[in-house]
C-alpha cells in the first residue's frame, strides 16, 4: 500500500502545482512585434554581417521583455564600416518590421549640421531669435515617440561630419532621453525610441589595412579583421568625447562586401526590382552571363551601392524599353551580347 499513496501524493502535488501554473498571470509583452519575424526581415536583406545581426536580436528581445531603464532610450547603438554596407539600410528595414514602412522612422542627417549654428536645428532658435518661441526642430515628434505597442526609432546619419557643439546637443538625450528645446516651454522624449547612429569614421584607414593585409606574406597569417576594428575605435576616440562614447550601448563594425559576397547581393537587389515589376506584372530572369557580367568590376569600398548603381545603369533601361515595346508580354530574360543586356519576352 505505501508505495501506491506515496504514488498518489505524488500525482496530487503535480496537479496542485499544474492549477497554480495555470493560474498564475500570463507575463504580457507591451510592445507587439515579434523579434523572430524582425529578424527575418533583416537576415534576408542583409548579407555579411552576421555579428551586427545577432547583437540587434538580442537587443530586440530585451526590448520585448521590457526590461530596459525606463528613465533612458529603450537602446543606443552605433554602426560604423565604410559606405554601401548595410548601415542606413538596418535602420530603414527595423523600421519596415516594426511599423510597417521603411520611412517610419526620424532620420537626421547629420552632414547638414557641419556648423556650430546648426545645432539651433535640433533645440530650436534661442530666447530673442526669430521663431524661438515656435520650438521648430528638425525631430518627428510622432516618430521619436512612436507608441506604447511600438518604438520610435531615431537615426543619426553620418554622425562624424556634424558639428562638435550639435553631438553635444545629444549628451542628454542619450543619458536621460530627454531635449530642451531653447524657447525653455517645450522638451523632447526620448525615453521610448530606439536611437541609432551611423559613421563611417576610421573605414577608410580599416580598408587600407585590410588591402596590405591581402598582398604577400602578410596574407598568411589571417585576416587583419582586429587591426582594421582598432583603427576604427581608434578614429572614434579621436573624434568623440569619452562622455559622448559612454553613453552609447554598443558600437557594431560592419564588415566590407567581398566579391564572395556579390551572389546574395545581386539576389537582394533583382528581388527588389522583381517587387517593382509585379506592379506591372512582369518578372524577370537573368541568365549567368548576365549576372556574371553584372558582378564584374566590383569595388569593396562602394559595397552594395556599386551593384545597385550598375543594375540602374546598365538593366533597367533596356528593361523599360523592352517593358514598353511588348506590353502584351508578361516574362522577359535578360542576356549578355557583345557585352551588354538584351532583354527579350519569353
Amino acid at each position: 500500500m505505501m508505495p501506491f499513496i506515496n504514488d498518489r501524493l505524488s500525482e496530487n502535488r503535480e496537479q496542485l502545482n499544474r492549477e497554480r501554473r495555470a493560474a498564475r498571470p500570463q507575463r504580457a509583452a507591451r510592445f507587439v512585434f515579434e523579434p523572430d519575424r524582425v529578424m527575418a526581415l533583416l537576415r534576408a536583406r542583409l548579407v555579411g554581417q552576421d555579428p551586427v545581426l545577432d547583437a540587434l536580436e538580442d537587443m530586440l528581445w530585451v526590448l520585448k521583455a521590457d526590461l530596459g531603464d525606463a528613465q533612458r532610450p529603450l537602446a543606443v547603438h552605433l554602426f560604423t564600416g565604410p559606405t554601401g554596407v548595410g548601415k542606413t539600410e538596418t535602420a530603414r528595414l527595423l523600421a519596415e518590421a516594426i511599423h510597417g514602412h521603411a520611412d517610419a522612422l526620424c532620420r537626421i542627417d547629420m552632414n547638414t549640421l557641419a556648423q556650430e549654428h546648426y545645432a539651433a536645428a535640433l533645440t530650436g532658435a534661442p530666447p530673442g531669435y526669430v521663431g524661438s518661441k515656435e520650438g521648430h526642430t528638425l525631430f518627428d515628434v510622432e516618430a521619436i515617440q512612436g507608441s506604447y505597442s511600438k518604438p520610435g526609432i531615431v537615426l543619426f546619419d553620418e554622425l562624424e561630419k556634424a558639428d562638435t557643439g550639435v553631438i553635444r546637443t545629444l549628451l542628454n538625450v542619450l543619458e536621460r532621453g530627454r531635449l530642451t528645446l531653447s524657447g525653455g516651454t517645450r522638451s523632447l522624449d526620448f525615453r521610448n525610441s530606439i536611437i541609432l547612429m551611423t559613421s563611417n569614421i576610421g573605414a577608410a584607414d580599416a580598408a587600407a589595412h585590410r588591402r596590405r593585409q591581402r598582398r604577400g606574406w602578410r596574407s598568411w597569417f589571417g585576416d587583419g579583421e582586429p587591426v582594421a576594428r582598432q583603427k576604427v575605435e581608434q578614429a572614434l576616440r579621436q573624434r568623440f568625447d569619452p562622455e559622448f562614447l559612454n553613453r552609447i550601448d554598443r558600437i557594431h563594425h560592419f564588415q566590407t562586401l567581398d566579391d564572395d559576397r556579390l551572389d546574395a547581393l545581386l539576389d537582394i537587389e533583382l528581388d527588389k526590382l522583381q517587387h517593382r515589376l509585379a506592379r506591372r506584372d512582369a518578372t524577370l530572369t537573368l541568365d549567368n552571363s548576365a549576372r556574371a557580367w553584372l558582378q564584374q568590376h566590383h569595388d569593396p569600398e562602394y559595397g552594395a551601392r556599386h551593384l545597385a548603381r550598375r543594375l540602374r545603369t546598365h538593366l533597367e533601361p533596356p528593361l523599360a524599353r523592352a517593358l514598353l515595346d511588348h506590353p502584351d508580354h508578361t516574362r522577359f530574360n535578360a542576356t549578355l551580347h557583345q557585352s551588354r543586356l538584351h532583354i527579350t519576352p519569353e
